[in-house]
């Protein structure tokens, strides 16, 4: 007799919750330890912080590419959680293939984006020529990383839409092995490899991209995914159903893409009126805030998922119960990290390779993010609840009211007072809490109730 398929609804428990949450947690490890691990291998490859430095700056860029995937992932994941709440598997099939083509379209335009529009932007912000012709070849070889990340962010959506979440987990744990092995011997050529120092963490992040998509893939064909949601038999461009895909998910790409922008005019303001030292730190503080934060957005993945699940099976009055569930785990857990980034900030700092003096001076800084991780704690996974009832412009429209205000005091603080960067990452605060605030009231309100998708 053949095992009867996972269900494709969800209950309101905790069990159910952690269930959904731990695999997408490893999942975004990887993505952030990615990070972390060219880092630290850059930081030791050159301990003056320049490289690290560069690096910020560069990954920002492509973290605005990555973001935009996130937004397409995100917004596919709420339409077959949806379907998967009203147990109609045929149609997560047909909503699969086409998120397929639509993140392949969104991927060629970041490629000529990166290689025909880019460089004179960022000509224009950018003050040091060494680092921006640094900047550009980096760009230029790592966004070919993007089509395979697309593909793997809608693969992503369909396991953690239709409560297949533990499915993640092979795909995550052979791109982290891939990117450490090719970050080790192609930025200090090992082995007979090249000694291609900072462009080789791009190599090799492309390489782990692909690994992690393709092992995804194998996974999906081999637990019988494939098969159980006819994905692929119609291979048809299917305009309506693009359209649909688009009308929930670009609200969320426009959403994700200011944010990351936003971030990345902090960045470019910070390398404008700051020290490389300043710079560098920076850079760490984006690795440290991405890897803490992987708990909080990992149950705002659940939270998305698991509201619109609940909406398709007709059970809007669990929802807001629900959610305070989810803020309970996610804050209680956030408040944990706190206490360890507080308790032992010095750790965390000195994998970087650099000097006691750079530690000393990033402890304050590393002090002010680990506020700013309970904040965003509880914030996205509000957040996220308005993605899961389908209202994502309501979401884009939060997001551009908190990136207004963030934009307003990150210039204010470095580029008309030039006070320090613990000031200015102190932008994360209100951000948060702008972002709190709305999302807390819309949810409140009721109004979503009246959404159909």
């Amino acid at each position: 007799m053949a095992a009867t398929p996972p269900s494709l609804q969800v209950d309101v428990t905790y069990r159910q919750i952690w269930k959904i949450t731990l695999p997408i947690s490893f999942a975004l490890l990887i993505p952030q330890l990615n990070f972390i691990t060219n880092n630290i291998f850059l930081g030791h490859y050159d301990n003056t912080g320049k490289t690290l430095a560069i690096a910020g700056i560069a990954g920002v860029y492509y973290l605005i590419f990555a973001a935009i995937g996130n937004g397409l992932n995100n917004g596919l994941q709420v339409l077959i959680a949806r379907r998967a709440g009203e147990n109609n598997p045929a149609e997560i099939g047909r909503l699969f293939t086409q998120g397929i083509y639509l993140a392949l379209v969104v991927a060629a335009a970041g490629i000529f984006i990166t290689y025909f529009i880019a460089p004179s932007i960022l000509k224009l912000v950018i003050r040091s020529s060494e680092t921006y012709q640094s900047i550009v070849e980096f760009l230029k070889i790592r966004i070919w990383g993007l089509p395979f990340l697309y593909i793997y962010q809608m693969r992503n959506a369909l396991l953690v839409g239709t409560n297949q979440s533990r499915y993640l987990v092979a795909g995550t744990f052979a791109e982290a092995a891939t990117n450490f092995l090719f970050d080790y011997l192609l930025i200090f050529g090992m082995f007979g490899f090249p000694e291609l120092g900072f462009n080789g963490a791009a190599v090799a992040s492309i390489i782990a991209e692909f690994t992690g998509m393709f092992v995804i893939f194998l996974v999906i064909r081999k637990k019988g995914i494939s098969k159980r949601f006819s994905l692929f038999q119609n291979l048809k461009w299917n305009g309506e159903c693009i359209k649909q895909i688009a009308n929930i998910s670009l609200p969320i790409v426009f959403q994700y893409a200011f944010s990351i922008l936003s971030w990345y005019f902090f960045f470019i303001l910070v390398e404008r009126n700051t020290s490389p030292d300043d710079q560098a730190i920076t850079n760490i503080m984006r690795n440290v805030f991405g890897f803490f934060g992987i708990l909080g957005w990992s149950f705002a993945a659940t939270t998305s998922s698991m509201v619109s699940n609940i909406i398709g099976q007709g059970k809007k009055e669990m929802v807001v119960e629900l959610v305070n569930k989810i803020v309970k785990l996610t804050t209680g857990c956030s408040v944990i990290i706190f206490l360890l980034l507080n308790l032992f900030p010095d750790i965390f700092i000195s994998i970087f390779g650099q000097d006691e003096n750079f530690t000393q001076r990033a402890i304050p800084v590393i002090r002010v993010v680990s506020v700013a991780t309970v904040l965003m704690s509880f914030s996205v996974a509000y957040q996220n609840a308005v993605t899961g009832t389908g209202n994502t412009r309501i979401t884009l429209l939060i997001e551009l009211f908190a990136i207004i205000g963030y934009s307003v005091y990150v210039f204010i603080v470095l580029e008309v007072l030039h006070l320090s960067i613990i000031i200015g990452w102190m932008s994360e605060w209100l951000y948060w809490i702008t972002f709190f605030g709305f999302s807390y009231w819309y949810i409140r309100s009721s109004r979503w109730k009246k959404k159909v998708l």
